[in-house]
């Protein structure tokens, strides 16, 4: 029996050929149909050049273990999620490896109403089942079907219902870069809807048509080198908001007027004040990195404020504990409670721009007092050979002075005036650290620094 490296703590990511191909993504098919035995699952892939051929693969494995197979052909992760809970199907796969290189491709699963499969709810079950091949000779009269369907209005008409189009009542323009990745046909859909209602919104469209061979690079904002396009096209066009998005576009990355690339922290508390407006006493779950803004803006708006580990496997889960209205993460994932409680990446820039409406102002004013109060360093990443030993040096320096240790996820330790996350990736041998101050540029800057030092032995 070989081993399937291709399987991860959260989905299935792998190089292609050895670690993924089309006999595996097979057996993935095959062992979630066999473990689940799920009635009918909806499958779609991002634009990547062999997301085809492996969706394809895939449906066939499915189908031999008797599951009907609705195929939305090319889509975005969040297109699946809401196919699979608008449908009332038992499941469904994308088949995309995001942000990755080249030469990856991988598959995020999931199962009725959306609900994640990763590690320890199912996803180690379907290992097993693949990487063991033992599968029963194929009952051609059990054969699942296959057909082609499209779920594009109707999630258009979900995401339309966020947002009153009468609130957009003045000129605006955003330019929206879809990285050559899978958004481009959902914008041109929600552009449509603007036009229809006389909205004078101006979409400017950067990398727009979908292209695996990603001539722009791969599209991953995260990173700073990934941003230039973007800023460019908002100062050409001197637009009010710059949108990107990575290739399965379930993260949306911002940019004010001014081109200036905006942390999803920030956004975080932004989402959180628009959605209490709506729902006064709702519950907000947010990731412990970076938490005072979120806190407090939470705090001031009458909501509560509920910490869980990163991951979205996690937030998913305790906000359907919590019944939370919103969920979000520093690193752009945005959770929905009317989406099934998923991460989307359309509907925060819809709300922004709604917002910058309503409130007649610009991205800059909406985030700058913020981003004064609470200054963070945004996420520090270090490739370290004994992770687990520099996180243990950190807290020893600094645990003993601090006013709050907290273990949700890696160590988070806080000060009066100033805090830090320090916690390992769970994929990689990465030390990622976050911090934040109060008020205080130069005392985050410098702590930055100061623990950055101790951590590398510079």
């Amino acid at each position: 029996m070989s081993s399937l490296t291709c399987f991860k703590a959260y989905d299935i990511r792998g190089e292609l050929g050895t670690e993924l191909n089309e006999d595996i993504a097979y057996r993935i098919g095959r062992a979630y149909g066999e473990f689940l035995k799920p009635k009918t699952i909806v499958v779609g892939g991002d634009v990547r050049l062999t997301s085809e051929a492996l969706k394809l693969a895939l449906a066939n494995g499915l189908r031999d273990a008797g599951t009907d197979v609705l195929d939305i052909g090319l889509s975005g992760t969040e297109e699946i999620y809401f196919a699979t809970f608008h449908l009332g199907v038992d499941g469904g796969i994308e088949v995309t490896a995001s942000h990755n290189p080249m030469n990856y491709n991988g598959m995020k699963l999931v199962r009725e109403n959306a609900k994640p499969i990763s590690g320890d709810t199912g996803l180690r079950d379907v290992q097993r089942l693949a990487e063991e091949n033992n599968f029963a000779k194929v009952d051609e009269s059990q054969r699942g079907s296959y057909k082609q369907i499209t779920v594009l209005d109707a999630y258009v008409d979900h995401l339309m219902g966020y947002i009153n189009l009468d609130n957009f009542n003045r000129p605006m323009k955003l330019v929206i870069n879809s990285g050559n990745g899978a958004a481009g046909h959902v914008i041109d859909a929600i552009e449509k809807r603007f036009q229809k209602a006389n909205v004078p919104v101006t979409f400017i469209k950067v990398h727009h048509q979908p292209d695996g061979n990603f001539p722009n690079g791969i599209p991953n904002p995260l990173l700073p080198e990934c941003r230039q396009d973007t800023a460019d096209a908002v100062r050409e066009h001197h637009a009010d908001m710059g949108i990107a998005f990575d290739g399965d576009f379930d993260r949306c990355f911002l940019f004010d007027g001014e081109a200036q690339f905006i942390e999803g922290y920030y956004i975080v508390g932004l989402l959180a004040e628009a959605f209490l407006q709506k729902e006064p006493g709702a519950k907000i779950i947010h990731d412990p990195r970076l938490t005072w803004n979120t806190m407090d803006i939470v705090t001031k708006a009458g909501g509560v404020p509920v910490m869980s580990k990163t991951g979205h496997a996690f937030i998913k889960e305790r906000m359907r504990k919590e019944d939370a209205i919103y969920g979000g993460e520093m690193s752009a994932h945005h959770y929905f409670r009317d989406f099934a409680y998923c991460d989307s990446g359309m509907i925060p820039w819809l709300l922004v721009a709604e917002l910058l409406c309503v409130k007649n102002t610009s991205l800059k004013a909406l985030v700058a007092d913020r981003m004064a109060a609470f200054p963070a360093s945004g996420e520090i990443n270090n490739k370290l050979d004994d992770a687990k030993a520099a996180i243990e040096k950190i807290r020893a320096v600094y645990e003993p002075e601090s006013t709050h240790v907290d273990l949700t996820d890696g160590v988070s330790i806080e000060f009066d005036n100033w805090r830090f996350n320090l916690r390992s990736s769970n994929t990689e041998p990465v030390v990622r650290l976050n911090v934040e101050s109060r008020n205080n540029t130069k005392l985050m800057n410098d702590k930055t620094s100061e623990i950055l030092t101790l951590m590398l032995g510079k």
